[in-house]
C-alpha cells in the first residue's frame, strides 16, 4: 500500500482536533483512587524454565476494581541487586504468552515486566490468562466497543488502570529500582504506555512504538482496517450514536494523555500503516509535553514499523535513561 496520509512535511506539523473533556483528569484521578482502595497484592512465583540465562517469575496483582492480573518479572539469571525495569503492554488481542518470547531487556541486562492484557490473549502469537469480568452493553465483536456507551464502563478504563497498577506492582518487587522504571509497547501497547506516561508521572522513559488507540476522531474516518473498523461497524447499526461514543473515547485518546506526558519518548510511525496511520501517531507525537522526545519514520512500512530495526533503535536509547 503506497502512502494515502499526510505527506511527511504536514505530518511533523499536524495537530489533532480532538476535544480533551473537562474534567478529564478527575476522571483519571478517581479511577486510579478507587482502584488503590484495593491492596495491590502483588505476588512473584518463581517458575523452572528450560533457560539459563533468565530468572522467572509468574506474577499477579490487582488490577481495575481489585481484579486479578497476570503478568511475568524476568531477570537476568543471579540477579542480587536492584535493577532498572522495562514495563512492556502487549498488542491488540496478544497475552503475555511464553517466558522465551521476552528475553531482549534480560539480555540487556535490565528486569523486564511483561502484564498481560485482560480479555484478550485469544489470537495473535500466544495467549493470555487474565479475564475480564465486566460485561457491558451491545458491542462489536473485538474489545474497542464493549462499555463504550459510558467512559466509566469502557473496556480501556480497566485495561488502562491495570497498566497503572502494573508499574507499582513491578515496583514492589525488591530486585526492581522503583526509581528508573521505562514503559514500551507496540500497536495497542503504544497505546497503553502513551496511557501510562500521561498517568504516572515519574517514569524514567516511555517508547510507544506505533501507538494505537490515538485522535480517535481522525482514526475512525480515515482507515478501513480493523480494530478502528469496529467503532465505525458499531456505529453502522446505532445511527446517531456519534456524539456519546466519541465523549466516551476522548477520556481515553492518546493525544490527551501525550499532552500530559513528563518522560523522554520515543516513538515510531510508518508512512504506509493503515491499521494506525501515521497522523494519528504525530497527533500523539506533537501534542507530548516531555522534553527529549524523538520520532523514528519508517517511510515504506505498514503496520510492522520498524520491527527488529526499532527494537534496535531502542536498545541504544534507553540505558541512557535507565543506567545514565
Amino acid at each position: 500500500m503506497p502512502h494515502f496520509d499526510l505527506p511527511l512535511d504536514r505530518l511533523r506539523a499536524y495537530r489533532s482536533d480532538a476535544t480533551e473533556p473537562d474534567d478529564f483528569d478527575a476522571f483519571w484521578e478517581k479511577t486510579l483512587s478507587e482502584a488503590r482502595e484495593h491492596d495491590l497484592d502483588a505476588r512473584f512465583e518463581s517458575v523452572d524454565v528450560p533457560l539459563t540465562a533468565v530468572d522467572v517469575f509468574d506474577v499477579t496483582f490487582a488490577g481495575f476494581g481489585g481484579h486479578p492480573v497476570k503478568g511475568w518479572l524476568i531477570l537476568p539469571a543471579g540477579t542480587t541487586a536492584p535493577l532498572p525495569t522495562v514495563v512492556e503492554y502487549i498488542g491488540y488481542g496478544g497475552g503475555r504468552g511464553l517466558p522465551h518470547m521476552h528475553l531482549i531487556w534480560a539480555a540487556a541486562g535490565f528486569a523486564h515486566f511483561v502484564m498481560d492484557t485482560r480479555g484478550q490473549g485469544s489470537s495473535g502469537r500466544a495467549g493470555g490468562e487474565t479475564p475480564d469480568p465486566v460485561g457491558s452493553g451491545p458491542s462489536f465483536p473485538g474489545y474497542m466497543t464493549r462499555g463504550i456507551e459510558d467512559p466509566h464502563d469502557y473496556y480501556y478504563r480497566r485495561l488502562f488502570t491495570d497498566a497503572v497498577r502494573a508499574v507499582e506492582a513491578a515496583r514492589s518487587h525488591p530486585l526492581v529500582d522503583a526509581g528508573r522504571v521505562a514503559a514500551v509497547g507496540v500497536s495497542q501497547g503504544g497505546g497503553i504506555t502513551l496511557a501510562v506516561g500521561g498517568l504516572v508521572p515519574d517514569l524514567a522513559a516511555i517508547a510507544p512504538d506505533v501507538p494505537f488507540l490515538c485522535d480517535f476522531p481522525r482514526a475512525t474516518t480515515l482507515t478501513e482496517r480493523h480494530p478502528y473498523r469496529e467503532i465505525a461497524l458499531y456505529l453502522k447499526a446505532r445511527r446517531g450514536g456519534e456524539e456519546q461514543v466519541f465523549r466516551t473515547l476522548s477520556y481515553f485518546d492518546g493525544v490527551h494523555f501525550a499532552a500530559r506526558g513528563r518522560a523522554p519518548a520515543l516513538f515510531s510511525a510508518a508512512l504506509e500503516d493503515q491499521t494506525c496511520p501515521p497522523s494519528t501517531v504525530f497527533a500523539a507525537f506533537n501534542a507530548y509535553a516531555g522534553k527529549g522526545r524523538a520520532m523514528e519514520v519508517y517511510s515504506f512500512n505498514d503496520h510492522e514499523g520498524g520491527g527488529p530495526y526499532q527494537q534496535d533503535v531502542q536498545l541504544r536509547w534507553l540505558p541512557q535513561y535507565l543506567t545514565g
